[in-house]
């Protein structure tokens, strides 16, 4: 599989290691009335989607820098691959 890197351009997957759904960049507010219960779904409970699904991949063996990449997980296509620091940024995530 092909990951076509923003920065450094096309690369083969080997380079990177998948880290798990993207919406992972979205924690929950410590400072909320459900702070607990929100954290330990954040932590452990995940989907397992088939089909599109937006995840985080860790460029290790290369600039490590982290990526959003859209793929079908039935036909492993990429339709898009994104900095991860740009996705939160237009998520609302300054930090």
């Amino acid at each position: 599989m092909i990951i076509d890197h923003p920065l450094l351009g096309p690369r083969d997957s080997a380079e990177f290691t998948y880290m798990g759904d993207a919406k992972l960049i979205d924690r929950p507010d410590p400072d909320s009335d459900t702070a607990e219960r929100d954290f330990y779904e954040y932590a452990y409970l995940r989907h397992n989607p088939a089909g599109w699904h937006d995840e985080l991949w860790f460029h290790e063996a290369g600039d490590r820098s982290w990526l959003v990449v859209t793929r079908n997980t039935l036909t492993h296509e990429i339709s898009k691959v994104e900095l991860a620091r740009d996705v939160a940024r237009q998520r609302g995530r300054s930090k």
